[in-house]
């Protein structure tokens, strides 16, 4: 069984691949988010130059149109997409909502799951550091850091738990 982050990952790795293989061009960055029964996908730096043109024109025709196309796109594009979270979560996608700004070039994709996919916890590890401080040691998501890396996390002696400052 994946972990969240692993997921997480998965769906990053599928979005920016689709976007490079059926646009043509990649996000420069893209990060999942899995929140129960709910995906969320924002893609930053989205636009090519030819878009960002369009959408920098005086009137607001230009970036009406550049909605338009890319809405369509995706509408069209919609099975892939279902079906390429509903392989990497193993839960039926029940819908999917996109809407980018011609501002920012960053965009949002939402999409339902039919339930919470199932996920173990990523493995946490206490040990001590070099200077004897209690760290945790956590498997990393695409959220920040590289799959498979390990974040470090200092122990709150007076709390008693991980902070929520991770070193990368």
């Amino acid at each position: 069984m994946k972990t969240q982050g692993a997921i997480e990952a998965a769906i990053c790795e599928g979005i920016s691949r689709f976007e490079q293989e059926y646009r043509g061009r990649g996000p420069k960055e893209v990060r999942a988010y899995l929140l129960g029964d709910f995906v969320v996908v924002r893609l930053q730096d989205l636009l090519t130059p030819a878009e960002r043109r369009l959408a920098e024109c005086p009137s607001k025709k230009g970036r009406d149109l550049l909605k338009q196309v890319r809405t369509h796109l995706i509408e069209t594009a919609k099975p892939l997409i279902q079906a390429l979270v509903h392989a990497i979560t193993g839960v039926q996608v029940v819908s999917l909502h996109h809407d980018i700004s011609t501002v920012t070039g960053e965009a949002f994709v939402v999409l339902t799951l039919a339930e919470p996919p199932s996920y173990r916890q990523a493995k946490s590890v206490e040990m001590r550091s070099a200077t004897g401080a209690k760290e945790v040691r956590e498997e990393a998501s695409c959220n920040g850091h590289a799959y498979g890396e390990l974040i470090v996390l200092p122990i709150d002696q007076s709390a008693g738990r991980a902070q929520q400052s991770a070193e990368g």
